[in-house]
C-alpha cells in the first residue's frame, strides 16, 4: 500500500490541496500533537468541520482524520529524533494500527515543510518497515 507525507509550512492553502489532489490522496492523516493551534486558520482543526482544515480538504474532495497519538511529544527537546524513534520502536504498532482504517491512499500531514526535520519522516519509515511504499510530497 502507498502512503504520502506532506508539510504545510509556508504553503498557501490552495497549494496544499492541489498537491494532494495531483498525488491522488484520498485522506489526510494529521499527525500534529495540537492541530487546534495552527498559526493559519485554514490549517487549524476547528470545532466544527465547516471551518479550518476539514473544510479546506473537504472542498477539495479529500477526507481528514486527526491522529494526535502520533504527534511529537518530544518536539521541545534537542534530542527529539532519538526520543521519537524510541517511542516508535516500543509502541509503533499500537500507535499506527488504526491507520489501516484510513481510506487509502492517505497522506501523513504535519506543519514542518521539510520532511527531514519532521517526525512524520520517522512515522513513514516505520510504516515502510511494515510494507508501505512511501512518497514524500514536495
Amino acid at each position: 500500500m502507498k502512503l504520502f507525507t506532506i508539510g504545510y509550512g509556508g504553503r498557501k492553502p490552495d497549494d496544499l490541496v492541489s498537491t494532494l489532489q495531483a498525488a491522488g490522496v484520498r485522506t489526510v492523516v494529521d499527525v500534529r500533537l495540537r492541530p487546534d493551534r495552527a498559526s493559519m486558520g485554514a490549517f487549524t482543526l476547528a470545532k466544527t468541520p465547516d471551518k479550518g482544515i476539514q473544510r479546506l480538504l473537504s472542498e477539495g474532495g479529500i477526507g481528514y482524520v486527526s491522529f494526535v497519538e502520533l504527534g511529537n511529544l518530544f518536539r521541545h527537546y534537542d534530542d527529539w529524533p532519538q526520543r521519537y524513534a524510541a517511542l516508535l520502536a516500543a509502541a509503533g504498532g499500537l500507535l499506527t494500527e488504526s491507520l489501516q482504517e484510513a481510506p487509502a491512499p492517505f497522506c501523513l500531514m504535519c506543519s514542518e515543510r521539510n520532511v527531514e526535520e519532521c517526525h512524520r519522516r520517522q512515522i513513514a519509515e516505520f510504516l515502510a518497515s511494515q510494507g508501505y511504499e512511501v512518497e514524500h510530497l514536495p
